[in-house]
């Protein structure tokens, strides 16, 4: 149980330092504007649902968890 812990901490600061790095400005220009993105902009609204990134950083860290626990075994 104590591993857990230290996993979630782990995690936590990744996402974190992750989150800080992208708000600060030096996420790359690609990320959020692929095609198949859906942005619906009007007068005084906009809808912006960034549906291909999203799957797109999934298979990303699929792949990275994937690669992680084959070393670790």
């Amino acid at each position: 149980m104590r591993e857990l812990g230290k996993l979630v901490v782990i995690i936590g600061v990744i996402t974190t330092f992750v989150g800080l790095v992208m708000w600060s400005g030096f996420a790359p220009k690609w990320l959020g504007r692929l095609p198949g993105d859906i942005r619906i902009e009007r007068e005084h609204s906009a809808f912006y649902f960034p549906i291909v990134t999203c799957i797109v950083l999934s298979v990303i860290l699929s792949l990275l968890l994937s690669i992680f626990s084959i070393f670790r075994r």
